[in-house]
C-alpha cells in the first residue's frame, strides 16, 4: 500500500485513514514516519510498534482493533505536533501496556498484586528500551482506583498531577486524549455518552497544561492541539447537551 498511496496516506486524517483502510493503512502511515527518522532509531520505533500490537493483539474498540488508537496516537505525536523524540514515541505506542497487560509484559502470573506488577512492567519497558521510556509510561499509566470514590474524578486527578510534574508526558496524553475526545462520534450508543462525560472536564485542564512555558512543543503545535480541544468540546457537547 505504501508504494501506491504514499502520499494520500501523508494527507489524510487518521480517522479517515482508519475508515478508508483500518489497521493495515495506520500502520503503513507510522511506517512513513519511522522511515523519516535516523537508520539507528527505525529499529527502536519498529520494535515498540511490534511490542504494542503483540500486548494488544485480543483488544479492540467498540468499531476496532485497540493497535488502531495506538498507532494514531504515536502518529498524531510525530506529524501534527512535530516531535522527532525517538523515547517519546515510544512511550506512546506503550503508553497503555503498563495499564492493560501488566504481567504479560513483565512475565508474571496473573493475579499478581496491582502495585508489583506495575513495578515489573515498568521495569521490563525499562530493559527493553531505556528508563526514560519506563517512567514517561508510568506518568500516563493510571493507578489503582479506590472503589468507594467515583472514578472519572480520580482519573482527572491522576491526570492533572502526574502531567504537572512530567512535561513530555503532556504530549503523549493529550494525543490520547484527542484520540480519544475529537474520535468520541465514532463511538455508540451508551459508550460515546460515557466517554463525553469522562473527558469533558479535562478540557480546560489540557488547554492549562499545553499553554505552560515548560510543554515542550512549538507554537504551532499547541495552536493545533487548542484547535482539537475546541472540536472535542463541541463534540461533547453535541452528545451530552444536544
Amino acid at each position: 500500500m505504501i508504494g501506491m498511496a504514499a502520499t494520500t496516506l501523508l494527507t489524510m486524517p487518521l480517522h479517515a485513514i482508519t475508515e478508508a483502510y483500518g489497521e493495515p493503512g495506520l500502520r503503513d502511515r507510522l511506517e512513513l514516519e519511522i522511515r523519516s527518522f535516523p537508520a539507528d532509531a527505525q529499529p527502536v520505533l519498529r520494535s515498540a510498534r511490534e511490542l504494542a500490537a503483540e500486548l494488544h493483539a485480543a483488544d479492540r474498540r467498540t468499531r476496532e482493533p485497540y493497535l488502531n488508537h495506538l498507532l494514531r496516537v504515536a502518529v498524531r505525536i510525530i506529524s501534527y505536533y512535530g516531535v522527532r523524540d525517538v523515547d517519546v514515541i515510544v512511550a506512546a505506542l506503550l503508553h497503555d501496556a503498563v495499564e492493560d497487560h501488566p504481567e504479560e509484559l513483565a512475565g508474571l502470573p496473573a493475579g499478581t498484586p496491582h502495585a508489583e506488577a506495575t513495578d515489573a512492567a515498568v521495569a521490563e519497558l525499562a530493559r527493553r528500551f531505556n528508563p526514560r521510556v519506563g517512567e514517561l509510561v508510568r506518568s500516563v499509566t493510571n493507578p489503582e482506583y479506590d472503589p468507594g470514590r467515583d472514578r472519572h474524578e480520580q482519573y482527572r486527578e491522576h491526570v492533572a498531577e502526574s502531567l504537572h510534574r512530567d512535561p513530555w508526558a503532556r504530549v503523549i496524553k493529550v494525543s490520547d486524549f484527542t484520540d480519544n475526545g475529537v474520535g468520541v462520534i465514532h463511538a455508540t450508543g451508551d459508550k460515546a455518552r460515557s466517554s463525553a462525560a469522562k473527558y469533558r472536564p479535562l478540557v480546560p485542564t489540557f488547554r492549562e497544561l499545553i499553554g505552560r512555558a515548560d510543554t515542550p512543543l512549538s507554537e504551532t503545535a499547541k495552536e493545533h492541539i487548542y484547535d482539537q480541544l475546541d472540536l472535542a468540546e463541541r463534540r461533547f457537547a453535541a452528545i451530552l447537551d444536544g
